[in-house]
C-alpha cells in the first residue's frame, strides 16, 4: 500500500510540474492587445495607447527588412495603402530589426506608413510572434478602438496584404472614413 501511495504522489507531482511548464496561452481575438511604445521609421515613437478610443490599429509583423517576402509585403502596403485608408485605422509594419534598417527599408520600398522597430524583442514576445530563431513571425493583428484584438491573421499573403487588410477591416465592421 505504501508503494502505491508513493507512486500516486510522484505521478501527482509530475503532473503539477508539467502544468507549470506549459507556456501562457497565446493571444487571441477578444484579448486586450499588449500596449507598446516603439520607434518608427518616420522618426516618431508610436504607442498603441495613443490610438485607444480614437482609431482601430493594424499591426503587421514581418520577419526581416530587405528580404524577398517582406519587400513584397511592404510594397503592397505602399502601393495599395489607399484601400486601407478607406477605414478609420492606423497601420504599421513591425519587426525586430534595428531602426536604421527599417528606415532604409521604408525608403527603399516607398512606405508611406511607419515601420516600427522592436530591437529588444519585448513587444514581439508580448504578441507571441518571436520565432525561436530571433525574428518576428509574419502575423497581422487587427486591434479595435477599445484596444481589444479583433483578429489575428497568421496566414498573411505578402503579394495581396493591402487588399487582404482592407477586406478584413470591412469584415470586422471597422468604421469607414468620411465620404467613403
Amino acid at each position: 500500500m505504501l508503494h502505491k501511495s508513493k507512486f500516486f504522489l510522484s505521478m501527482l507531482a509530475g503532473a503539477f510540474m508539467a502544468l507549470a511548464a506549459v507556456p501562457a496561452l497565446a493571444l487571441q481575438a477578444g484579448d486586450p492587445a499588449p500596449d507598446f511604445a516603439l520607434p518608427g521609421s518616420d522618426g516618431q515613437t508610436h504607442r498603441l495607447s495613443d490610438y485607444r478610443g480614437k482609431q482601430a490599429v493594424v499591426l503587421a509583423w514581418f520577419p526581416k527588412a530587405y528580404t524577398y517576402g517582406c519587400t513584397i509585403e511592404c510594397k503592397s502596403l505602399a502601393e495599395n495603402g489607399h484601400l486601407i485608408r478607406e477605414y478609420d485605422v492606423t497601420y504599421f509594419m513591425a519587426s525586430v530589426d534595428p531602426l536604421l534598417d527599417n528606415k532604409g527599408f521604408a525608403h527603399e520600398t516607398g512606405a508611406d506608413f511607419p515601420l516600427l522597430s522592436d530591437e529588444d524583442k519585448a513587444v514581439a514576445r508580448a504578441y507571441g510572434v518571436l520565432h525561436d530563431k530571433g525574428y518576428a513571425k509574419r502575423h497581422t493583428f487587427y486591434i479595435g478602438k477599445d484596444g481589444t484584438i479583433l483578429k489575428i491573421d497568421t496566414r498573411v499573403n505578402p503579394e495581396t496584404s493591402a487588399e487582404d487588410m482592407a477586406k478584413t477591416l470591412g469584415e470586422l465592421d471597422v468604421k469607414r472614413t468620411a465620404g467613403k
